[in-house]
Order: C-alpha cells, then sequence, then structure tokens
C-alpha cells in the first residue's frame, strides 16, 4: 500500500518490460494499423450495415481501453524483485492457502505479472486478497463471500513470486 492507503501494483521488471513493450506497440503501430481497418472497411459502403467497419471500431476502443489500463497500471507500479520470503503475504506474493478445506495456490497481485505462468491470480482489491494481504504464515482469517457466507482460510505458504 502506498502512503495513501492506495493499493500498488507490483511488478517484476521482466512485467514492467512485457507492459512497456505492448504499450509502446498499441500506442504506435497498433493504432495504425486499427486505422488502416477502419478506413478500409469505411470503404466499402455503408456503415449502418457494415459489419467490417463496426467490428473494427470495437476493436479499437478495447485497444484504446487496453492502452488507458496500461498507462495507469505502469505509472503507479512498484518496480523491483520480491522481497525476501518472511512468511507476510503481499502484492506478488504466491501463496498456498487451505480455504474452506480445499488447499489452493495463487499469486497475489496483477494477472499482468504473472505472464505466461498457469498461476492462478487474485487481486489485493478482491475479498481473498483483501482478507489474506499482511497476515503471515499459520494465521487463519476469514471473509465474506460474494454469496453471503463467512469463509475461513488458513494461510500455509506464502513466498515471493518468481516469475
Amino acid at each position: 500500500m502506498s502512503e495513501t492507503g492506495a493499493v500498488v501494483a507490483w511488478l517484476t521488471q521482466d512485467a514492467y518490460d512485457r507492459l512497456k513493450n505492448e504499450l509502446e506497440y498499441l500506442s504506435g503501430e497498433g493504432r495504425v494499423d486499427i486505422a488502416k481497418t477502419i478506413e478500409a472497411a469505411r470503404a466499402e459502403g455503408d456503415l449502418k450495415e457494415n459489419g467490417g467497419y463496426h467490428a473494427a471500431k470495437d476493436q479499437q476502443g478495447k485497444m484504446e481501453a487496453r492502452i488507458r489500463q496500461l498507462r495507469q497500471l505502469l505509472e503507479t507500479a512498484q518496480v523491483g524483485e520480491a522481497k525476501a520470503g518472511n512468511g507476510s503475504v503481499a502484492s506478488g506474493s504466491v501463496v498456498t492457502v487451505d480455504l474452506a478445506g480445499e488447499e489452493m495456490t495463487f499469486l497475489l497481485g496483477s494477472r499482468e505479472v504473472a505472464g505466461d505462468t498457469d498461476l492462478d491470480v487474485y487481486s489485493e482489491k478482491s475479498p481473498l486478497g483483501a482478507a489474506i494481504a499482511g497476515h503471515k504464515v499459520g494465521d487463519t482469517v476469514s471473509y465474506k463471500a460474494p454469496n453471503g457466507r463467512d469463509v475461513s482460510v488458513k494461510i500455509l505458504e506464502a513466498k515471493p513470486f518468481t516469475g
């Protein structure tokens, strides 16, 4: 968390570089490519019934949203290696918990950090993430699930994500 209480996204240097490259592509060549696609579809005629045009405009909207998301993430991210594992759960931790009798392992943080790994990702803002953040291995906490039930979670392991 930052001094203002806002959750800070933690990124490895590799994740930061990968996301920065994606942002540069989308902001440059990606925008040029989608503009060409829109122009080609526009040249096909009647825009009311032009599926290619509407699909390209929809793709452009999604791309612009991703650009905004990446800019915000990269501007506020904490970049570096994960802190030495002290058994405390923090953003960038790979956490193993006993969740209502089932063991599960996931990354606490942003899916962008996980990259191409098979890890499930839970945000620090999710009910589960908010419940375990700041707690230590061995702690048992509970949170209210979306269905209104209290769910018990025992933290079994917390270690830095290494990619």
